[in-house]
C-alpha cells in the first residue's frame, strides 16, 4: 500500500470514529425528596450513563432522609430527639458532623442560630401550622429545654443530651448539605459541570455546555407574590460555590395586626422584629452556607453585617424599609469576583 492509499485510509478512518462519537449533551432530571422539589441539570464530555446517575441520587437523598429527616419517626435524628436519656447515643457521622457545624455557627451568632430550637417551633405551632402565640411563662420554661450548651458531641458518631427533652432540628443545615451530597454524587462520576437546586438552595460548578456561565435568580422579598429580584451569574470556577437564601416572607402568621415571622430567636424564645426581610449566602460549603443564611437572618442587618464581615461571609442582606427594599453586601461580598449579581 503506497504512503498516500494509507494516508486516505486512515484520514477516513479518523472522519468516521469523529462522525461516530456524540457531542456532549445538557442532561437534566427532577423529582420530589424532602418535602420539596429537586432540579440536576449536568454535562461531561464523555459518555455518561445517565440512569446510572438518577439512581445514584435517588439512592443518596433516601439515605440522607433516613438519616436526618424531622419528619420520620424511624429516621436516626428522631430516634436521638425521643430518647429521653443523657446518655451518649450513637447517631452516626452525618448528624455529628452536622452538629459540629451547627455548633459553630452558633458561637458565632451569639446563640441567635440554634439546632436545639424545635421546642420552640412547637410552642408556637409553626411545625404543625397551628399557630397560636404562647405567653411568656410558656416560652421561658420552653427555653429552658433549648440551648448548643445542653448537648455535647462525644465522637464522630455519638451525642450526648445533657437535658433528657432535648430535641434537634437540622432543617436549617440539611438541604444545603443534601445540596453538597448530590454535587459530591455527580463528582464522583468526573462531573464536574454542574448545577444542583433542592428547594431554591443550590450549589453550581464549571459552566453550561456552551460555555457560558450558570446563571440564577434571587427573588423578591414579598409574601404575595414571586417575581425575580437578582440575577446572578456564577463564575465559571473549577470550585463549586453555594447560593443558599433565608426569608421571614413565606412563612409568617398575622394575628391581631401583628406578624410573626417564623425565624426565631434562640435567645429570647421570640420571632425577630427587625425589618431584614432575607438574606442570601455564597459560600463553597453549601451546609454552612445554609446555616449562615439563617443566622445571618436571624441577627438581622445590622448585628448580622458585623458579624458576616469578621467571619469572612459573603451575604447579601436586603432590608424592607417604607421606601422599599434596601440591599446591603457583606465586605467579603464585595470583594467576590466570581460572581456578578444584576
Amino acid at each position: 500500500m503506497s504512503r498516500t492509499t494509507l494516508f486516505a485510509v486512515c484520514t477516513l478512518l479518523f472522519a468516521s470514529l469523529i462522525g461516530c462519537s456524540k457531542a456532549p449533551s445538557l442532561q437534566s432530571f427532577e423529582g420530589f425528596a424532602q418535602g420539596t422539589t429537586y432540579h440536576i441539570s449536568y454535562w461531561r464530555r464523555e459518555p455518561i450513563d445517565n440512569a446510572l446517575i438518577v439512581q445514584m441520587v435517588s439512592e443518596r437523598l433516601a439515605r440522607i432522609d433516613a438519616s436526618l429527616s424531622s419528619y420520620r419517626s424511624d429516621s436516626a435524628l428522631e430516634r436521638f430527639n425521643h430518647q429521653n436519656t443523657v446518655e451518649p447515643q450513637a447517631v452516626g457521622a452525618e448528624i455529628v458532623q452536622l452538629v459540629r457545624q451547627g455548633l459553630q455557627v452558633n458561637q458565632a451568632s451569639d446563640g441567635c442560630y440554634d439546632l436545639t430550637i424545635k421546642p420552640l417551633f412547637d410552642l408556637w405551632g409553626f411545625t404543625q401550622d397551628q399557630f397560636s402565640v404562647p405567653d411568656n411563662t410558656a416560652i421561658q420554661q420552653t427555653l429552658g429545654e433549648v440551648g448548643m450548651a445542653k448537648v455535647a458531641v462525644v465522637d464522630d458518631t455519638h451525642l450526648k443530651k445533657f437535658t433528657p427533652a432535648l430535641q434537634i432540628d437540622l432543617s436549617s443545615i440539611a438541604q444545603g448539605y443534601s445540596v453538597d451530597q448530590v454535587a459530591q454524587v455527580l463528582e464522583i462520576q468526573d462531573i464536574v459541570n454542574y448545577l444542583v437546586e433542592i428547594g431554591g438552595e443550590l450549589v453550581a460548578k464549571g459552566n453550561k455546555l456552551d460555555g457560558k456561565a450558570w446563571r440564577v435568580a434571587i427573588e423578591k422579598p414579598l409574601p404575595e407574590q414571586r417575581s425575580i429580584d437578582k440575577i446572578i451569574t456564577l463564575g465559571r470556577g473549577a470550585t463549586p460555590l453555594a447560593v443558599m437564601t433565608s426569608g421571614t416572607y413565606r412563612h409568617f402568621y398575622d394575628d391581631k395586626g401583628i406578624r410573626y415571622s417564623h425565624i426565631l430567636d434562640a435567645r429570647t424564645g421570640y420571632p425577630v422584629t427587625h425589618q431584614t426581610a432575607s438574606v442570601t449566602v455564597f459560600y463553597p460549603d453549601a451546609a454552612l452556607a445554609d446555616a449562615w443564611s439563617t443566622a445571618l437572618l436571624c441577627l438581622g442587618r445590622e448585628a448580622g453585617l458585623t458579624v458576616a464581615d469578621q467571619q469572612g461571609i459573603p451575604a447579601l442582606f436586603i432590608e424592607q424599609s417604607k421606601h422599599g427594599f434596601v440591599e446591603t453586601s457583606s465586605a467579603a461580598l464585595q470583594g467576590l469576583s466570581s460572581i456578578l449579581i444584576e
